[in-house]
């Protein structure tokens, strides 16, 4: 009778590496998309977290373009990964809706809070300190 113990160790060894290089990629990617949206706000005067499609995000856009502003547009439905980067923008702001928009590395919120900001003078204000 052969010992199986060294070869169930190996295998065992094998296993243990391989989940540990999925974990390694794993964090990896995290660390990209994380790295990519503090990158994104802090390299860029406005930034857009934004859907093509959605109606508030629209608003969002045309704000600025009548303000005479370009922002920094991330369409997450057009990205492989949009969802990973709107799960970063859930632990980095709290929230998950889109769009979520950012002003010289301050966070102004969604489509109403713009609103708000442009109403009550604070955006200009923010974009006037640039």
């Amino acid at each position: 009778m052969v010992d199986q113990r060294p070869r169930r160790l190996a295998v065992a060894v094998l296993l243990l590496l391989v989940v540990v290089s999925d974990l390694a990629n794993s964090a990896g990617a995290s660390n990209s998309v994380s790295a990519f949206v503090q990158n994104a706000i802090l390299s860029n005067k406005i930034v857009i977290f934004s859907k093509s499609y959605c109606p508030y995000c629209l608003r969002s856009k045309r704000i600025f373009s009548e303000l005479k502003e370009e922002p920094f547009v991330v369409e997450l439905d057009q990205r492989e990964d949009g969802d990973q980067i709107q799960y970063e923008l859930l632990e980095f702001v709290g929230r998950h809706t889109v769009p979520q928009v950012f002003v010289n590395g301050k966070h102004i919120g969604g489509s109403d809070d713009l609103v708000v900001a442009v109403e009550n003078g604070q955006l200009q204000k923010l974009l006037a300190a640039s």
